[in-house]
């Protein structure tokens, strides 16, 4: 799951999986020892070690092995905000509407 941010790269879902199955191998063979490791494969595929560090997380959330909200649950409540924005928005415009309709069917002049 990634920010919006302008600055950052946006890498694709490939270079990611990509990323994580390299970095948990590389682990393995150091007997379940990540250090270096990341910053290792990071350079190796030209990505940032904090993104990298930051997918694994995420793969450990999306496999259950760790807490935390799920990519697709992440997803989903991303989507129904946008939708409760939309809604309410849309909200808005229709009470101006009926304000302004309320007031111009009253019949008495305005001030």
């Amino acid at each position: 799951m990634g920010s919006s941010h302008p600055s950052q790269k946006r890498y694709p879902p490939e270079l990611r999986e990509r990323a994580v199955k390299m970095a948990r191998d590389a682990i393995a063979e150091q007997g379940g020892q990540s250090f270096g490791v990341i910053p290792r494969i990071a350079k190796q595929l030209g990505v940032g070690p904090e993104s990298l560090r930051g997918w694994l997380k995420q793969a450990d959330i999306d496999a259950g092995k760790r807490p935390g909200i799920s990519s697709t649950d992440a997803a989903r409540i991303a989507e129904l905000e946008r939708e409760v924005r939309d809604l309410r928005r849309a909200n808005d415009i229709l009470k101006a509407a009926s304000i302004f309709f309320a007031t111009e069917l009253d019949g008495r002049p305005k001030k």
